[in-house]
């Protein structure tokens, strides 16, 4: 739900558009894992080290992906939950550890499949989780569980308007319609708050349209000294063999020219881009080389990721499209 976006359609979102609103920045990259990993956290990436979708662990060739705590790609099964148990992945307590700590009753509402998930308990741990099966499911179980105790933290989430971008697209009608909808749930939350409450919206990233991927399955010059390729289309970690990242970095900046940002781990460290600060055993999660979409371009894998590879919308780099965020706050 970035705020270029929103701001596009507000017709369509009539209750957020009568609301003052201002834009946060989400951290980088801009994605599912990490932005929602620091909302839980207070952290940066470079920090809490869910550093992309799809990133280097410890002992394992494959890449892993945070959402669904599982490495990808063909191999012998792994139980990754044992392997890289998400309180030592992530062991800095949450805001909603911090929260109960304090006496505050906390409580998540969201999909059934979030339930103690690798994800939830990196970075959302802490307090009740009640499921939600539908938009007004949702809205019942925040003003429930709002009325839990004198002092209540509710977290809902809700992920149709991202499917829809990735699929359809951000600009396409159907994004416009699911907004729509997330306007009348907001609103029917909004209209049944305990008094002394507030309602907080916001979004973990943006989102483009792209055009003209770059196919790094069909690019032989891209292929040259990579051992792994991580993050996503708009957001790439290259792993590198063992001492070819430079030579990777120079390729790919001879391939893709302008349309894209091409760093080495150790510049995009001394970016800030993850941060100001990233510890060591963060380090090794992040690409030797860190490649980023300046335009509306990506950086696809047919054959490696082909539903990925099919989707039009697409986030993760550092465009404002993608960076900036609405927040509303409705008391």
């Amino acid at each position: 739900m970035g705020a270029d976006l929103v701001a596009a359609r507000h017709e369509v979102a009539p209750f957020l558009a009568a609301r003052p609103t201002r834009s946060l920045t989400a951290g980088f990259p801009s994605t599912t894992a990490a932005s929602l990993a620091s909302l839980g956290t207070g952290l940066p990436a470079g920090e809490h080290g869910l550093v992309g979708y799809l990133l280097a662990v410890p002992d394992h060739d494959r890449l892993m992906n945070p959402l669904k705590w599982r490495l990808m790609g063909e191999g012998p099964k792994v139980d990754l939950l044992k392997e890289l148990v998400p309180e030592q992945f992530q062991p800095t307590a949450t805001a909603f550890e911090r929260a109960v700590a304090d006496g505050v009753v906390v409580t998540q509402v969201a999909p059934m499949y979030q339930a103690g998930s690798g994800l939830t308990r990196a970075a959302l741990r802490g307090g009740d989780f009640r499921p939600s099966f539908s938009s007004g499911d949702l809205v019942d179980g925040v003003i429930e569980a709002l009325q839990a105790g004198d002092r209540s933290l509710v977290y809902a989430y809700h992920g149709d308007l991202d499917l829809t971008g990735h699929v359809r697209g951000p600009g396409s009608e159907s994004w416009a319609l699911e907004l729509q909808q997330i306007d009348l749930t907001i609103r029917l939350i909004a209209e049944r708050l305990p008094a002394g409450s507030a309602l907080v919206v916001t979004a973990d990233h943006g989102m483009v349209h792209v055009t003209d991927p770059v196919d790094f399955d069909r690019r032989t010059e891209l292929q040259a000294g990579v051992r792994g390729l991580g993050g996503e289309p708009r957001a790439r970690h290259v792993y590198t063999d063992a001492g070819a990242a430079a030579d990777v970095a120079a390729a790919w900046r001879d391939a893709l020219g302008s349309d894209f940002t091409v760093l080495t781990r150790t510049e995009v460290v001394e970016a800030g881009w993850l941060g100001p600060t990233v510890s060591a055993h963060v380090q090794p999660r992040i690409g030797d080389v860190v490649v980023v979409a300046n335009g509306d371009r990506a950086i696809t894998r047919s054959a490696a990721e082909p539903l990925q590879s099919r989707l039009v919308g697409h986030h993760g780099s550092l465009t404002p499209a993608e960076m900036l965020v609405p927040l509303y706050t409705i008391r």
